[in-house]
């Protein structure tokens, strides 16, 4: 096979299927924090439906179910640390004059 044919010829790629993130026993509830707790960023942001892979009716249920949690002091609304805002202030230069 010449070079001009390879090229066009599409490379046979195995594809794995994942797994879905939520099964279809688990329980969308303000009260699984072990579900809920996957579906947050580590500055209590909320992921999107793309990142989580999640169907339209799945991201609103957990949507309401961290706002829930939210609400009844289960979860933060904001995951601030002490030990980033130290990091990032020694990172700050002085100006010598």
């Amino acid at each position: 096979m010449d070079k001009a044919k390879r090229l066009f010829i599409k490379s046979k790629r195995s594809f794995r299927r994942r797994l879905p993130p939520i099964q279809s026993g688990d329980q969308i509830d303000y009260r699984n924090m072990s579900l809920i707790s996957r579906f947050i960023s580590e500055q209590g942001k909320i992921l999107s439906r793309r990142v989580n892979r999640l169907t339209l009716n799945q991201q609103r249920l957990i949507t309401i179910a961290i706002k829930q949690a939210r609400i009844l002091a289960l979860l933060p609304f904001l995951n601030n640390e002490k030990s980033e805002l130290v990091a990032r202030t020694t990172g700050l230069r002085t100006r010598k004059k």
